[in-house]
């Protein structure tokens, strides 16, 4: 695994357990985390699939030759 990749495992883990927090530690109200988080939810999610793009689009592309595969 590369590091961008941990990362973004590591954000994705910590999320609920901050919201749980903000829940149980300083009383927040569900329903007020809840819809945050879906606020949030569409731009996050457009950045990282914005930026998973921009790394296949540096690699280049790999076509294979079905044909030379098939059983005669």
């Amino acid at each position: 695994m590369n590091k961008r990749h941990i990362r973004i495992m590591l954000l994705c883990c910590l999320l609920p357990i901050i919201g749980l927090t903000a829940i149980f530690l300083f009383k927040i109200p569900v329903n007020t985390v809840v819809y945050f988080g879906l606020l949030l939810l569409c731009p996050l999610a457009h950045f990282f699939m914005m930026g998973n793009m921009h790394n296949h689009i540096d690699q280049p592309e790999q076509h294979h030759d079905h044909a030379s595969h098939e059983k005669t």
